[in-house]
């Protein structure tokens, strides 16, 4: 339910921090514009609508959340366009996997009217902010925590949802070099790892640090019970180009449903490449290394939008990829959404949301 004074309430900031912004050296999430979104749930409906001056929160130490990890998050982009507009890349694939998500950790879904309204006040209030080179976009982080003040193990009966603006860089400056893991596990079945839930990221870290202690960036995840599957990479979903063929992981509930992975599928099935979503074994990409036809690896994802792979480890063997510079699937693709989420071609798709 929605209270019904819903509209969204307004406080600027007395003195921006943009003359802070440097353009030329942004990193990935650690500038954040003026303002943000905030809004709470309480006794069984939304309210407290406003967007606010970015601050710090104060909360109590039993916050619910902070025990028992009721936490989600959502990832997506704007970038300026070459017309001066501000566009967003299919806001609303966010908003329906954020719903899908909270439903799966309990949480009532924020109305998805209002998400979308929300966003783009706020992107149009903090719009000086804009990163206009290419590589940078406004990463735009949407969240939902449980708060109740209580030490019992339930679901919370208050929530607060924020939506927060980073202008930022690339995520990956340069190819990265990943192991297949097969000890630790990212997501079973019939568990989370189809949620943006705040809890598979944390469970993945400690993987993730051993495997940089051997100079890895990143780890392709196999599947929980045999390890003789893969799944995702790292962070991201992951895709294959083995003699001319786009391979990447069935959607299942172990896997999150990304939205750089279904825009992609949706643009090279148009361009004529032959895509195959099936089951990939790590021994299928072993051969495939060692017979030089796995042609290209890349992850996809909001954040790195196509991050290149490099080198591919596994039982303490490195098998090198053909370089990036002769990749045609995913170097063309690199290009190609650059210029799409910039409105430099055609809106084919119906992919772009542009904020007047």
């Amino acid at each position: 339910m929605i209270t019904e004074q819903a509209r969204i309430k307004i406080e600027k900031v007395s003195t921006s921090k943009l003359h802070n912004l440097a353009e030329e050296d942004l990193q990935f999430g650690k500038v954040f514009t003026d303002h943000m979104f905030v809004a709470d749930y309480i006794d069984g409906e939304w309210t407290n609508f406003k967007i606010t001056p970015y601050q710090n929160l104060s909360m109590s130490p039993a916050t619910s959340f902070i025990h028992y990890g009721q936490s989600i998050f959502e990832g997506l982009k704007a970038h300026t366009g070459q017309d001066g507009k501000v566009y967003l890349f299919r806001p609303q694939a966010n908003i329906k996997r954020m719903a899908m998500s909270a439903t799966r950790m309990c949480m009532p879904p924020f109305p998805e009217d209002l998400f979308l309204e929300a966003l783009k006040e706020l992107l149009s209030l903090d719009k000086a902010w804009m990163p206009k080179k290419d590589g940078s976009s406004m990463y735009i982080r949407p969240f939902m925590f449980g708060t109740d003040e209580y030490l019992g193990v339930k679901a919370s009966d208050n929530y607060r949802f924020m939506i927060i603006l980073s202008p930022s860089g690339s995520y990956y400056k340069n190819p990265v070099k990943v192991k297949i893991e097969t000890n630790f596990t990212r997501a079973v079945a019939g568990g989370t790892g189809y949620a943006k839930f705040a809890g598979n990221y944390a469970g993945s870290m400690y993987p993730a640090k051993l495997a940089a202690e051997e100079g890895y960036q990143q780890l392709i995840w196999t599947d929980g019970k045999y390890h003789r599957n893969i799944e995702e990479s790292g962070t991201m979903n992951l895709m294959l180009v083995i003699d001319g063929v786009l391979v990447t992981p069935k959607l299942n509930d172990t896997i999150l449903k990304g939205v750089t992975r279904d825009s992609i599928l949706t643009i090279v099935r148009d361009w004529g490449v032959t895509v195959e979503e099936r089951t990939i074994s790590v021994e299928e990409i072993v051969k495939a290394l060692e017979a030089k036809t796995l042609e290209e690896a890349f992850g996809v994802g909001t954040a790195a939008t196509i991050a290149q792979i490099s080198t591919i480890g596994y039982e303490g063997k490195d098998y090198e990829l053909p370089n990036v510079a002769d990749r045609k699937i995913s170097g063309k693709l690199s290009k190609y959404l650059e210029d799409y989420k910039r409105a430099r071609v055609q809106d084919k798709y119906h992919f772009l949301e542009v904020i007047e």
